[in-house]
Order: C-alpha cells, then structure tokens, then sequence
C-alpha cells in the first residue's frame, strides 16, 4: 500500500478537497503510475454530485488519465518503467462473456469496473480514479500514448476522444459520406476533429453563432444554426450519420428529419432528463436509425489513440492546477471552456 494524494468529494453537496487514499501495492498484472494529467469530464461532476444517484462517497473522479509508468508486476509484458500511459474509464471487466470476447469490454454483461465509484473485482474496495497523483491498474486496461502527441492533449482523448470516435467508425464515417456533429462541447470539438481526419465531409450544428469560426478551424467544412428553419431545411434528407453529443434534454426530431434514408443518429451524449420521445413517423417513412453509444473497448481505444498520434489529434485545453477544480467545474456548466480541463497533477504533488 502507499498513500496517494488526491482530490475527493465527502457528499454530494461537499465541494472537491485534499483527501488521502491507499492505492494497492502492484499485483502481478499490474501497472503502477504516476498521474502527469486528467481530463475533467461533466460525468465528473454528476459523480461528485450524485446526479445520477449511485455515487459511494468519498468519490476520487477523474477516467481520463495520462501517466509514466513507475513499476510493473511480476507477470507484466506489455510496460516498463517510464512508458507513458494512459487510462480512460474501465479498470476491469468479467472478461469472459460474449461482449468481453468481442473487445466489447464497455459492454460487459457482468458489469464493467469503473476507473472510479466500482467495485475491484479482487479485493472488493471502492475504486478511486485520476484526481490523484498515482493510479495501480491491470495492464490490460492500460494504454500506450503516442510519444509525438501532448501529454496533456491526450488525456481528455481517453473518454472524449473514444465516445466520439467510437461510433464514428461503428456507422461508417469516411470518404463520399456526410457527417454532422451536434454541439460543439468537449465531445463535439472532438466529433469534428476525428469525422475531418476519417475523410468525411463534416457539419456542424449549433445554436450559437458565435461557434461558427472556431468550428472551421477545428475542422467542420460547414456550420448551420440549428434553431433557424431555412438552414436546418437546407439539409433535409441528406445525411448518412449524425452524432448527437448535446447532453441538454432537447427536441430530436429536427435532426432525424435531416437523415437519408437508412440514415442513422447516435446519442453520445448523457442528459440529467431524458429527451422527449421523438414522432414515430420520422423513422419508419425513411427507415432511419436512432442510436446510442458508450465510449470504446480497449482494443478500440489504443486504435483511436494510434489513430490521433497518425494524424496529429489531441483535445483543445485548458490546464488548470487541482486547487482551481471547483471553479471549473462551475465554469463548465456555464459552457465556459474551450475545450476541455485538464488537471496538471504536479499542483498536487507541490
């Protein structure tokens, strides 16, 4: 056991403070590592403030991690010392059902281990995740950075980066096909990157115009203000796929409307309320899909990491020390980052 300092929540009302936890000492399989960054994702927050009500207090957040690694177990043949790593949001799955056999870990029909507020599938303990200086992880839930990519860059990649990228490849993003991304938050920007390198013609949606610059710069051949008719008209019925990334309850069918036929919209995106139920009428008279889906298995996760590091992706930031996490957390429901924080771990180390 060592002691680890970290930032935790106590209750659902307390904010983020100084808390000492006890990692593991490295079983065979494992990966100790030492914390440089993590992404504030906004599932942090609903964590810390028991939103979606099956918090354990105290809750150690952070599944967007990026470390170097310090020692390895006995059986480990995938790390050394001084590989940088990364690990996004499973530590652990039952590895044995059809899903798990698939590389489908997120979907474990047994129940994934969360990076934190899981269950250790081992010793029982509660797990506690990267708003720590130090993380203990089984080696086939860790990660290999791209060395020519920004540590910190890379961190918010290891949930952004994989729930955008994901369904992307699911549904055939690509050359000849049309994409449009809804939102422009730390999952759209990153939507946008990744639809633009995959080599699909890319849209943006927004209802804020000022967003429309800072769109093409990340990557979007085109951006509509989705609360004007006449340019939401402009696209009906022309595109393959559209990703949802907005996680505000809003009216869906606008944006099913917009699908070809046998087109599909996937929600990535994860509301306190669920979104109004859209008219039936919108799939079945073009056959088109709506769809949901959750982050990436390992394997995938590693291919959208050799992916970023092939075309140069990682996630626009903002780095702030742990001290500053309550104030971000309250600028982020403000939408107030551009657009992701990341923690710099050496704040809490000093």
């Amino acid at each position: 056991m060592s002691t680890t300092y970290a930032y935790a929540a106590t209750d659902a009302t307390a904010p983020l403070a100084p808390f000492d936890i006890q990692r593991r000492a490295p079983r065979a399989h494992d990966v100790q590592m030492e914390v440089l960054f993590c992404g504030v994702c906004h599932s942090d927050l609903h964590q810390a403030r028991n939103e979606w009500q099956n918090t354990v207090f105290p809750v150690v957040p952070g599944h967007e991690i990026v470390g170097r690694v310090t020692a390895v177990g006995s059986n480990v043949t995938k790390f050394k010392p001084g590989d940088l790593v990364g690990v996004g949001c499973l530590v652990d799955s039952c590895r044995t059902c059809a899903s798990c056999a698939e590389g489908l870990e997120q979907y474990c029909e047994n129940g994934f281990v969360g990076t934190y507020n899981g269950v250790d599938r081992v010793d029982g303990q509660i797990t506690y995740g990267g708003y720590s200086t130090q993380l203990v992880v089984d080696e086939a839930f860790t990660l290999r950075v791209p060395d020519n990519l920004d540590p910190a860059g890379v961190a918010p990649l290891l949930c952004a980066g994989i729930t955008t990228y994901s369904p992307l490849r699911t549904w055939g993003a690509g050359p000849g096909k049309k994409v449009g991304i809804v939102g422009l938050g730390g999952l759209g920007h990153m939507g946008v990157k990744l639809a633009r390198a995959m080599g699909a013609h890319v849209v943006l949606f927004t209802t804020s115009p000022s967003k429309i610059e800072d769109a093409k710069r990340l990557g979007a051949h085109e951006v509509v203000i989705s609360k004007n008719p006449q340019e939401m008209e402009a696209h009906l019925n022309s595109f393959d796929f559209i990703l949802n990334t907005v996680a505000a309850q809003h009216d869906l069918n606008p944006f099913l409307n917009l699908l070809k036929r046998d087109g599909t919209m996937t929600l990535v995106g994860a509301p306190e309320h669920d979104h109004p139920s859209p008219q039936v009428f919108n799939l079945i008279l073009k056959r088109r899909r709506l769809a949901g889906s959750l982050i990436g298995g390992i394997a995938e996760t590693q291919e959208m990491l050799d992916f970023c590091g092939q075309h140069g992706i990682t996630s626009d930031i903002e780095i702030i020390p742990m001290q500053k996490i309550n104030e971000a957390y309250e600028r982020m429901l403000r939408s107030d980052v551009k657009y992701r924080f990341v923690i710099d771990l050496d704040s809490l180390r000093k």
